[in-house]
């Protein structure tokens, strides 16, 4: 009775997941089209802390549960699943150009903030007087995508922007909201469910972190990249991706470093295969673009070769 209840549960999750990211797309090029600022930087904002909000949450609970390492486990490893398997589909699907006006800078700030952790957690431990460090990160990120979207807005036609009434636009943004709920409602469901049964199997925690808990806090970001790809908003899911990584690598643990009594313990397995895949996977994904103009398609099959190898070496 128990895996039937886990396997409806399952299915409502998928529905909410597919339907929501349907509407909470949708509603972000909408944002997009209204506001006047391009979908990179509405992808690398408004969609990327809203799809980060399933990692946030888990990982503050985790903490406060006392689980570190699934709390540190999906931070990083979500990472790892947006870039290996996320942005690999991705890139498989639509390599594409990237704007050389907006992409640089985030892309110089997401492996910032992938190697400033790496290093920082090599002592064993993220000190919140460390996390600082991060969070100036975040900071530079936010303020860097406020400052362009500033500038898309003035230099942005008047009659390129849609209008639209009040009562659409109330439709427009309860549509985005119910999609944004509907995707972590569904997430949710997975997680819960899929780590009970894993649990039950006796797989570590700190695996469980890394792999199924980080992928299905990930699915938000799964979700919007394949509804992208289905739309063709590739510069959507891209920023989406970029957004949520920088997110997660300079915000969710430096949040959990200061609910862990100023201080977070880093265990092994993150600091020697976690946090060097992650490195990994933002080079391979980051570094052609920003010497080239462009992703490719040979970047999609890397990280997704990658993402197997990493998995493999989680679970022998």
């Amino acid at each position: 009775m128990e895996l039937f209840t886990a396997g409806i549960c399952f299915l409502l999750g998928l529905v909410l997941i597919v339907k929501g990211g349907d509407w909470f797309l949708d509603g972000a090029v909408w944002i997009a089209e209204v506001s006047g600022v391009p979908r990179f930087i509405v992808g690398a904002t408004v969609v990327s802390l809203a799809t980060t909000l399933p990692e946030l949450t888990v990982s503050v609970t985790g903490v406060l549960e006392g689980e570190v390492d699934l709390a540190i486990g999906n931070a990083v490893g979500s990472v790892t699943a947006n870039l290996g398997l996320i942005m690999g589909i991705s890139l498989v699907c639509i390599p594409s150009p990237v704007d050389r006006r907006q992409f640089p800078a985030k892309a110089v700030l997401m492996l910032t903030g992938a190697a400033a952790l790496t290093i920082l957690c090599r002592g064993g431990a993220l000190p919140l007087g460390q996390g600082l460090i991060l969070l100036a990160v975040f900071a530079l990120y936010l303020a860097n995508n406020l400052r362009d979207a500033a500038r898309s807005r003035a230099a942005a036609d008047a009659p390129r922007r849609v209008k639209c009434s009040r009562c659409q636009a109330a439709l427009r943004l309860g549509m985005f909201a119910a999609g944004l709920a509907g995707i972590i409602v569904g997430s949710q469901l997975l997680v819960d469910h899929g780590s009970r049964l894993a649990l039950a199997l006796g797989v570590p925690a700190s695996v469980i972190g890394v792999t199924l808990v980080a992928v299905g806090t990930s699915l938000p970001e799964l979700v919007t990249t394949l509804t992208a790809i289905v739309k063709k908003e590739a510069s959507m899911s891209i920023g989406n991706i970029v957004g949520a990584n920088v997110i997660d690598l300079t915000l969710i643990l430096p949040v959990c470093a200061a609910l862990s009594d100023g201080r977070l313990a880093i265990g092994r397995q993150t600091n020697v295969l976690d946090l060097p895949a992650c490195l990994l996977a933002g080079a391979i994904s980051m570094l052609p673009p920003l010497a080239t103009g462009r992703f490719y398609r040979w970047q999609g099959f890397a990280l997704l070769g990658g993402y197997a190898v990493y998995l493999m070496l989680l679970l022998r």
